[in-house]
């Protein structure tokens, strides 16, 4: 029988094998573009065309660094499977409360046609 721990380290383990083998080769394409556009740049007069991109990718990378640690700051990655629970929790309380609302809706919709 596995314990809490084992489970955990296993989890941990697997995420991180996860993380490399996507992150690395996204940081790799990712970063040998960037330094193509900057090496373009100071190449050429006409690389000022270059200034775009090069700011599309600055900036865009540092609105994803910030979501990800604002996310970190707030917790989201300490418990991953609750958000799952909660969302089929709401389902239910909505699926109950529509149930609960259309039979009385039909019955009069079905008086207002009959008559």
């Amino acid at each position: 029988m596995r314990t809490a721990s084992t489970h955990s380290r296993r989890q941990f383990i697997i995420t991180c094998i996860l993380a490399v083998i996507i992150l690395v080769p996204s940081l790799w394409g990712f970063g040998t573009k960037f330094v193509e556009f900057i090496a373009l740049f100071r190449s050429s007069s006409d690389g000022v065309f270059a200034i775009s991109p090069i700011m599309n990718y600055l900036l865009a990378g540092m609105g994803f660094f910030c979501l990800l640690c604002w996310a970190m700051a707030h917790g989201m990655f300490t418990d991953v499977e609750r958000p799952k629970y909660t969302m089929l929790e709401t389902e239910h309380r909505l699926d109950e409360a529509q149930a609960r609302y259309e039979p009385a809706t039909a019955d009069s919709d079905h008086k207002n046609n009959v008559g």
